[in-house]
């Protein structure tokens, strides 16, 4: 075993994740009491956020310099400290704690990881974007059987899930996504209607098409997509706002209309903003649901096809996700099992 180990650290703010970090060695620590020691083999990229964070504009937590890197990683535990159960030597396992996910090793309370049954990258999706995408469709949309439920970014990591969790729920699913490929992708997937936003309206599409309006909306979007959303919303309907991607450049969009109370208050509707680490509580339970929903082959789950090894391949990874090329998850492998 090597004595040091690798990891992103982010010593300065800067207007892009590559120019706010650097790759640094450090040593090898033991596990202490209650803590295992965790070499990561995959990371799940969050372009978003990382992004957010080099610029120092995520408003809900402040983050002091210098810090660690990366929320997703699985890897194989290689050392247990006293005390901790469930967990042991040669086990996989993945954690989805900020500071855990960009680098070669990881040491930390044992409670910041969930064995898994083995290493493919695909529990270390479900543990966290499929989780993500349950829980946000349970708790925060209050899905119901047979509605007519819309997704945006369709074909990203988490589209791709939500598309699959409503047409599980016999829901008519309504995808958007951007350019042919992407469309047939979410088609293939089980969307009902696919829109892509490059050549139609997508505001002109729901009116014309769902003249009673969609039940259920998820915006990760933002812009024109949210108006179109909010415009097109059901009687008794949700629009969940669990993303902003397009305000991502410079601030975000001043718009002058009439305040949200005009559009929702004679349908009953509701506007829900969803983050994954306010719902913890309900983590375990719908892990384990995905996990069972994936051995029995009712959800799959989408790699991108893009290939970005070790720790020099994930900033490569996050610019390859904010150019909006990627479908299904973005991962980085970090080490070989």
């Amino acid at each position: 075993m090597s004595e040091t180990y690798r990891a992103l650290r982010m010593d300065r703010h800067a207007d892009t994740f590559r120019a706010a970090t650097d790759i640094v060695t450090l040593p090898v620590t033991a596990p202490g009491p209650g803590e295992v020691r965790v070499r990561n083999l995959w990371c799940g990229i969050n372009a978003i956020f990382d992004t957010q964070i080099a610029r120092d504009a995520v408003d809900y937590v402040k983050i002091g310099l210098p810090t660690f890197t990366g929320v997703e990683a699985l890897g194989m535990v290689e050392a247990v400290g006293a005390g901790v159960e469930g967990l042991s030597v040669g086990d996989a396992a993945v954690t989805t704690r900020f500071t855990g996910g960009y680098r070669e090793e990881n040491t930390g309370p044992a409670a910041n990881f969930v064995k898994v049954p083995d290493a493919r990258p695909e529990w270390l999706v479900l543990a966290s974007t499929g989780v993500s995408a349950l829980v946000a469709m349970e708790q925060i949309g209050e899905i119901r059987d047979g509605e007519t439920v819309a997704v945006s970014a369709a074909a990203g990591g988490l589209g791709h899930l939500l598309v699959q969790l409503a047409v599980l729920r016999g829901c008519h699913v309504i995808g958007i996504a951007g350019g042919p490929e992407k469309c047939e992708f979410v088609r293939a997937l089980g969307g009902a209607r696919v829109i892509d936003y490059r050549s139609e309206d997508v505001a002109q599409v729901l009116a014309s098409e769902y003249p009673k309006g969609v039940d259920l909306a998820f915006d990760t979007v933002s812009g024109a997509i949210h108006d179109a959303f909010l415009a097109n919303i059901a009687n008794h309907g949700r629009l969940v706002v669990a993303g902003a991607a397009s305000d991502l450049d410079g601030k975000p969009e001043l718009v002058t209309a009439p305040r949200i109370a005009h559009a929702i208050y004679y349908k009953s509707a509701s506007v829900r903003g969803f983050m994954n680490g306010l719902l913890t509580t309900h983590w375990p339970e719908a892990r384990a649901r995905l996990f069972d929903m994936f051995r029995q082959g009712q959800i799959k789950v989408c790699l991108d096809a893009g290939q970005f090894d070790g720790l020099e391949g994930i900033h490569d990874a996050v610019e390859h996700l904010l150019s909006g090329k990627s479908m299904g998850k973005v991962l980085a492998r970090i080490a070989a099992p």
